[in-house]
């Protein structure tokens, strides 16, 4: 965390909770994905939570990312090097709203200052997934990894009925709906019968 103390009591709990959710093992299948789609230029990070928070953190690792992923021009124009918070800062927002765009859901993003602040990598982790999984899915040629990585988008599977299949299937009673087709309650008994005195 950015010129911040330890926290501790409830803080501190919080902080631990959020940390569990972080996956090493995911962070390698991410490290290894991001280094084959962007080629060389990017590096590696060192081994650890802080190292792929330091690897991420400017943001240029990640508009290299998702320039990569696009046919043509990239949606963001350049990565520029900056030690300036604020401009690494925008360099993150810029690829949040370029991934945005791209398919990856409102609810799967990251904040700017998750990874900034090193605040939730496993909610990085999980942004980075769902990028994965829309490249798979999207299968557009420019995924460039093991399609086993990251699981493949359930697509949709529209159907047209004609109307004679639609009239047909409201004469059936599905069996979600129940039958009582040969019930009776012949033969069946509850504990005693009622005694009257």
């Amino acid at each position: 965390m950015a010129n911040k103390g330890p926290s501790y009591g409830m803080s501190r709990q919080v902080q631990d909770k959020i940390d569990s959710k972080y996956d090493p093992e995911l962070e390698q299948i991410l490290v290894e994905w991001i280094a084959r789609q962007c080629g060389s230029s990017v590096g590696n990070p060192e081994p650890g939570k802080m190292g792929f928070q330091a690897w991420l953190k400017d943001g240029c690792v990640l508009i290299t990312l998702i320039n990569s992923l696009s046919t043509g021009d990239g949606p963001v124009k350049k990565a520029h090097t900056s030690p300036m918070a604020f401009k690494q800062m925008e360099q993150i927002s810029q690829f949040l709203s370029a991934a945005e765009k791209y398919g990856v859901i409102k609810t799967d993003m990251f904040q700017t200052v998750d990874l900034w602040e090193g605040k939730d990598l496993a909610a990085v982790q999980r942004t980075l997934s769902a990028l994965g999984s829309l490249a798979v899915t999207k299968d557009e040629g420019t995924y460039k990894g093991d399609p086993s990585w990251f699981f493949k988008k359930a697509q949709e599977n529209k159907r047209d009925f004609s109307d004679e299949q639609m009239k047909a299937g409201k004469n059936v009673i599905g069996l979600q709906m129940g039958s009582n087709k040969g019930a009776s309650q012949e033969g069946m008994s509850y504990g005693r019968p009622r005694q009257i005195m």
